[in-house]
């Protein structure tokens, strides 16, 4: 009679009595239920992060690819803003030149007494900052900054 208490006390499962052998079979079962739910969760936790992992890595390709893009655009728009500024340089020179030579024209004219055609300068080359016609929008095509 004492070692059939200390088999029913100790919980191993071989308890004689069958109701008792029922409840410990439904509690095996349900431990294995259980242990198997939480491993099916922690391989979908494990899932999961595996996605954000991944998901985080292609995000970090993309913003490394928008900033090379963008360095590549900065660099474009310096060199183009260093052209446009030559460019006005070159056209304030010409402007004085051109402004010079049709002084000596008329130098010329008044001298010789001779009607001479001197052309006036346009209002574009006195005043480059103002455009010669109506400002309208630019239309880019999404290649045009391609390198």
């Amino acid at each position: 009679m004492a070692s059939m208490q200390r088999q029913a006390s100790s919980g191993s499962g071989s308890d004689v009595d069958p109701r008792n052998g029922k409840v410990d079979e439904k509690k095996r079962k349900r431990m294995i239920s259980n242990r198997e739910s939480a491993r099916r969760s922690r391989m979908r936790k494990q899932q999961h992060l595996d996605d954000l992992i991944g998901q985080m890595s292609q995000l970090q390709k993309e913003n490394n690819h928008v900033s090379q893009k963008i360095d590549a655009a900065s660099q474009m728009y310096v060199g183009v803003e260093s052209e446009n500024n030559v460019l006005r340089a070159r056209l304030a020179e010409l402007t004085d030149r051109l402004s010079s030579l049709n002084s000596v024209l008329e130098i010329a004219e008044e001298v010789s007494g001779f009607a001479m055609d001197i052309p006036q300068l346009p209002d574009i080359l006195m005043e480059p900052w103002q455009f010669p016609c109506s400002i309208q929008p630019i239309t880019a095509s999404a290649n045009m900054f391609q390198y």
